[in-house]
């Protein structure tokens, strides 16, 4: 179990912030995180990324024990991610209006955000039992990111968010991987008419999840019907 939490810690790193426009490599990241040395020609803030986000994985697993996800865990995670790279701004919702590129769509007022936040953790409380765990992660991934209540980092913490969700009902993580941004993106902004191919694309990737954990481990995965 230990040897598979460090997989993900590397993949999930590497993968949420290669979405973002993060340059280090799979093998780099595992360098930097299992090693501590810095990759030459590397930005600083590439290399600050990978260890914020490093960080905040470790804390997703501190949440196993009950089956919620509240504000204080959220802004935690957003803390250990960016305190290295705009203190400023770490653990705290943003207070400038930001603009999502290529997004017909505009995200939340600063002045609305801790009212809107204030609501999604009320559902997630209210409505998850209600839900497929699976589904369940999905929305929550969704409601936060149409948020966006913070400077930079929102989609890192979606993700992150959208994972514990998953652990803490004994699913694995899902790794969303950069030949997929497209998709992916695509999918978030379709969501605000449909969120039902969103759901499908999560799904996808648990099953995926699940499928190289059985590599992993040698165990004989089952054709596709």
């Amino acid at each position: 179990m230990k040897q598979i939490r460090e997989y993900y810690r590397i993949g999930l790193t590497w993968s949420s912030n290669a979405l973002e426009g993060n340059t280090l490599t799979e093998s780099e990241t595992k360098i930097l995180l299992e090693n501590g040395l810095t990759i030459g020609g590397k930005s600083l803030k590439d290399t600050l990324e990978a260890i914020g986000h490093a960080r905040a994985y470790d804390f997703m697993f501190t949440l196993l024990k009950s089956r919620t996800i509240q504000e204080k865990d959220i802004l935690t995670m957003h803390q250990m991610f960016y305190e290295n790279i705009e203190k400023e701004y770490a653990g705290r919702y943003r207070n400038i209006e930001v603009i999502i590129t290529g997004s017909k769509y505009p995200v939340t007022k600063p002045e609305n955000i801790m009212k809107e936040m204030e609501n999604l953790f009320l559902w997630s409380k209210n409505k998850r039992k209600n839900f497929h765990p699976v589904q369940f992660a999905a929305q929550f991934h969704k409601r936060f990111v149409f948020i966006h209540p913070f400077k930079d980092g929102n989609g890192r913490i979606a993700r992150l968010a959208m994972n514990t969700v998953l652990i803490q009902d004994g699913y694995l993580p899902v790794i969303i991987p950069p030949i997929l941004r497209h998709e992916y993106i695509e999918l978030l902004e379709k969501a605000h008419r449909d969120d039902k191919p969103f759901e499908r694309f999560i799904a996808e990737r648990e099953v995926e999840a699940q499928r190289e954990l059985m590599r992993l481990l040698h165990i004989p995965i089952p054709k596709k019907s």
